[in-house]
């Protein structure tokens, strides 16, 4: 309620911080016989006086918190992979795939950068979520139907190539990251440089 908010204030409380004082004045016969006059005027200047409330920031969520969600449905992924029966190419290709994820989402290296990415966060999340889950799902019932009706193209080829694609893509992400670490120790270089001033000296 607005009284309670206003009770809480800081004007509410510089004022009778100083109305206060205006009571001592009254015991002490100082304030005379217009000690009302004095507490009142003395409770208006404190509130005057006191700070303007600041209003608190919207809570808005962490910027690790989606990739923090990622982070775990890649764990849930990994362990649905573990029961997917793969040829030996395949295998080695989902393998590769899935280091480079996890090294993408080492909350170590490569979590400040992309905490403020939201189109890395987002590329990631496709991949774990939608593009690998679907490849493996779909070889995996293809390769059903295949064993039934014999001749008919390779599900392993085709997943192959889908792991190669997905790699590809999780491969642009880890260089897009490995040049903005470049740029900001280019820009750490520089300002090291220009801290010297003209009389400074410079790397060789």
């Amino acid at each position: 309620m607005a009284i309670n908010r206003y009770l809480e204030s800081r004007k509410n409380i510089a004022g009778s911080a100083c109305g206060l004082v205006g009571l001592v004045l009254t015991f002490t016969g100082l304030a005379g016989p217009y000690w009302p006059v004095v507490v009142a005027g003395l409770y208006g200047a404190g509130a005057l006086i006191a700070p303007p409330e600041r209003p608190a920031p919207p809570d808005f969520p962490d910027p690790s918190a989606p990739l923090d969600e990622v982070r775990g449905d890649f764990e849930k992924l990994c362990a649905y992979l573990t029961d997917i029966d793969l040829s030996v190419t395949a295998a080695a290709r989902l393998r590769e795939l899935t280091e480079l994820l996890a090294a993408l989402l080492d909350r170590t290296w490569s979590a400040e950068l992309l905490a403020h990415d939201p189109e890395g966060v987002h590329a990631l999340s496709r991949i774990v979520r939608r593009d690998l889950p679907e490849a493996v799902d779909s070889f995996a019932r293809t390769r059903w139907w295949t064993r039934m009706t014999p001749g008919a193209d390779s599900p392993e080829l085709q997943l192959e190539q889908q792991l190669g694609l997905m790699k590809r893509d999780a491969q642009q992400l880890a260089a897009g990251l490995r040049d903005t670490e470049a740029r900001r120790q280019e820009t750490h270089t520089r300002y090291l440089e220009d801290r010297g001033g003209p009389h400074g000296v410079r790397g060789s």
